[in-house]
């Protein structure tokens, strides 16, 4: 498994408060990656730093092949190296049908005037119907997707973002506010995307974490405080003291 992106020693504060202290993270290419830790701890931060968002103040991001840095790119210039990223509530274009949603997905890659080049074709009608059925939405394509149950509509959030065939997924929180059958569909889904690609998946339900079954992070104040297996994590004094022993954490 060959290294796709690679943080080394970054710090981000805010106001004087320090939400990222001399974080570093190495993420494989495939991998599927869980973030856990309490509020606070800096997870939001930590997505908002590499896709862009939020400038750290000091330290290094190197991406792909090339190892390219991050550090000072734009939010779309990040997005068009092949990072992507779903936020915890869905957004997707609620008066489009489901099929209108993908196929826009599929339109604009990555590039501003990708779609000035679109043809349509049977290649990208067979990719549709491929992303269509890997997010449980084949029935469900002549709907309009504000029609959509909340764990249908994450479903579909996740496909549209694989359609732009990103190296690496950011996703927050996929599991909140879904039924336990949504909840398994999806943990199939990340899994499936993870064979091809790097994803990191930001979330505080344990049980789903455990069956997504790959490495944990555990991030506190801003580091990194234990990674492995989630057994050998919850093992761990210090994650018990400061995270799985706290009343504000979901389970």
């Amino acid at each position: 498994m060959s290294s796709l992106l690679e943080m080394s020693g970054i710090c981000k504060s805010f106001d004087g408060f320090q939400a990222i202290n001399n974080l570093s993270l190495n993420i494989g290419e495939p991998e599927l990656r869980a973030v856990i830790g309490p509020n606070g701890a800096g997870k939001t931060t930590f997505m908002d730093i590499i896709t862009g968002k939020t400038k750290p103040d000091t330290g290094t991001i190197l991406f792909g092949d090339e190892n390219r840095s991050l550090i000072g790119m734009s939010e779309s210039q990040i997005a068009m190296l092949g990072i992507g990223r779903k936020f915890q509530k869905p957004t997707v274009f609620e008066a489009q049908t489901v099929r209108e949603n993908l196929a826009m997905a599929l339109e604009n890659p990555r590039g501003p005037f990708s779609v000035l080049f679109y043809k349509k074709s049977d290649q990208g009608t067979a990719r549709l119907m491929e992303i269509a059925q890997e997010t449980n939405l084949t029935d469900h394509l002549p709907r309009l997707a504000g029609e959509l149950s909340h764990g249908q509509k994450q479903w579909l959030e996740i496909g549209m973002l694989l359609a732009q065939s990103p190296r690496l997924l950011l996703v927050d929180e996929p599991a909140a506010g879904m039924t336990a059958h949504e909840r398994e569909h999806t943990t199939n889904i990340l899994k499936k995307a993870a064979e091809t690609r790097a994803v990191i998946v930001v979330e505080h339900d344990m049980e789903f974490v455990r069956r997504l079954n790959c490495k944990v992070t555990v991030l506190h104040e801003g580091s990194v405080l234990a990674e492995g297996s989630l057994d050998h994590v919850t093992k761990n004094q210090t994650v018990i003291d400061v995270y799985l022993g706290r009343t504000d954490v979901r389970d």
